[in-house]
């Protein structure tokens, strides 16, 4: 998916939610694990109910490889599934170079060999430029760099004192030499809302992958307060908020529901930014 077409999802459907797929077989209804591939056909009717209103989906790739092999087949029925229009990350967190980096990105862009092909890769950068140039030899893909997390361990690191700023802004800085804004996005947690202004100076056109609204706390008004461009330039994920909001046989209407109320939100702060 390029960016001109993420961009114009966004204003289509006055929204820009992803729904992270974080799904755990022990939190699903009990009626579906009467099917074949119980994990699957909650992701199926979890996407079903929301994809007029979500612009990306986000499975978490360990909720799937935890399980084996019967995980990994959920993820590539998930993964065939999913809408072409809609763009489709696998958050995997890979962070390794060479041939390995080599594979992992096989593993998930290239669907003639692995039966997958997400539009983007979360990737970790600490082993620099070797990590991530790999994902970028596959035209129209996206690559999703950790920069500035929700996590309490995000002090260990990403706020270290590099001498001309933090170590996330320096990660930015870097990033931005090897692609542009059309192929790289930054991971920043939701509860970081206001150091999306000094973000924004050093990424002020990527888009930014924003976990954290919801169950972790997060407000969408500072997000996009602080973060929002002429572009929306926003890309905020909600998980659990979604996919759990109800364990009847009615879920995946409760999951609409919840989704509904934040793409609302999310038109009035896209309407107040003048982006539609």
């Amino acid at each position: 998916m390029s960016r001109a077409q993420l961009i114009e999802q966004i204003k289509q459907k006055k929204s820009f939610l992803c729904a992270g797929l974080d799904t755990d077989i022990d939190k699903i209804p009990e009626f579906l694990l009467e099917y074949p591939d119980p994990v699957f056909e909650f992701n199926k009717r979890i996407i079903d109910a929301t994809k007029d209103l979500c612009i990306a989906y986000k499975p978490n790739a360990a909720f799937y490889e935890s399980r084996g092999l019967k995980g990994l087949q959920s993820l590539i029925s998930t993964a065939q599934y999913l809408p072409k229009d809609i763009l489709s990350i696998i958050d995997a967190k890979r962070g390794d170079i060479g041939n390995t980096s080599d594979n992992y990105a096989k593993a998930f862009f290239n669907e003639e060999t692995s039966g997958m092909s997400f539009d983007a890769i979360t990737v970790t950068p600490y082993m620099g430029n070797d990590s991530v140039t790999p994902y970028l030899k596959y035209e129209g893909k996206w690559v999703i760099i950790l920069a500035l997390t929700s996590s309490v361990g995000s002090q260990d690191f990403q706020y270290l004192n590099t001498g001309d700023g933090y170590l996330y802004e320096t990660v930015i800085q870097k990033a931005n030499t090897w692609a542009g804004a059309d192929r790289l996005m930054f991971v920043v947690g939701a509860t970081k809302s206001t150091e999306f202004t000094d973000i924004r100076k050093h990424a002020p056109d990527n888009f930014l992958l924003v976990p954290g609204i919801g169950a972790q706390g997060g407000s969408l008004e500072d997000v996009c307060k602080y973060g929002m461009t002429k572009d929306c330039g926003l890309i905020v994920n909600s998980s659990r908020g979604i996919i759990y909001a109800g364990n009847g046989e009615d879920f995946a209407d409760a999951a609409r529901a919840e989704a509904l109320k934040l793409q609302q939100q999310m038109q009035a702060e896209l309407e107040r930014a003048g982006v539609i």
